[in-house]
């Protein structure tokens, strides 16, 4: 079977070219509406990422079908692969197995020429894939593509964003009028890169919040700009309060002060959703 060139495993292939057109087909009736978080989490996960049309679906029954709920179907899919988006190399088809809802009215989706994204983990035989989850066969429209390569391109940069996986510590420095202060907030990550929130308020002002990627905090530091890699793993990432052993060593009003400050970039961020 002809296979795809050999990319190493964090290569993104196509990122940096122009979107792969896709066919002018229905996309059969397949939800198409994926947030920046959806894509983020499953695009993260996925060891493979690829663009490919569908050539055929076959609708399982009996024991290949277990388990499956009522008004939805196992499909048996083979799909032409039309571009590797990351990952290692795969065959030009491609096989898996995807759980779909019904039609209106009640009937299998016709599937055939459908061009899709695919997030997957290898099988165990050459060309089966295994999606990372129930949406991560995703129609391929050009907001997702976008969405997707803009994820991806992110995450293999050198400067890239580590997941957030806790916070170490706070300080709270009130000013010399009333409702002045500064707060830092200093975060842990998964590979150990600093990433440090500070927040300023000054009398009769909007207060300002800024986050730097690393424990020093300069003139250029802002809010991540939302569905962006940092944006995501600050929204997505960040306890929903200020633990106590962040402020332990800090007096009862410049604690309370912090954790304001705090719930303030988080308001800023708005909610993971997705």
């Amino acid at each position: 079977m002809r296979s795809l060139p050999q990319t190493s495993a964090l290569a993104l292939a196509l990122v940096a070219a122009a979107p792969i057109s896709a066919a002018p087909v229905p996309f059969a009736g397949l939800p198409t509406d994926y947030s920046y978080v959806e894509l983020a989490k499953m695009a993260l996960a996925a060891r493979v990422v690829i663009a490919a049309d569908i050539a055929d679906a076959i609708a399982l029954k009996g024991e290949a079908a277990a388990g499956v709920p009522a008004g939805t179907r196992r499909y048996y899919v083979q799909a032409d692969v039309r571009g590797l988006i990351s990952g290692a190399a795969v065959p030009a088809r491609v096989t898996y197995l995807v759980d779909l809802p019904d039609d209106a009215a009640g009937k299998k989706l016709k599937l055939k020429g459908v061009p899709v994204l695919l997030l997957a983990t290898p099988g165990t035989t050459a060309g089966e894939l295994r999606l990372i989850g129930p949406r991560a066969q995703i129609p391929r429209t050009t907001d997702n593509e976008r969405k997707l390569r803009a994820i991806l391109t992110e995450a293999v940069a050198a400067d890239a964003p580590p997941a957030i996986t806790g916070i170490t510590r706070a300080f709270h420095v009130a000013g010399t009028l009333p409702g002045e202060g500064e707060t830092q907030i200093f975060l842990k990550t998964a590979d150990q890169r600093p990433i440090s929130l500070s927040i300023l308020r000054r009398p009769n002002e909007q207060p300002r919040w800024a986050v730097a990627l690393s424990e020093m905090v300069d003139d250029s530091a802002a809010p991540p700009k939302p569905d962006t890699l940092l944006w995501y793993r600050l929204a997505c990432g960040l306890p929903r309060a200020l633990p106590e052993s962040a402020v332990s060593s800090l007096n009862p009003e410049d604690a309370t002060a912090a954790k304001a400050d705090y719930q303030l970039v988080l308001t800023g961020l708005g909610p993971c959703g997705g």
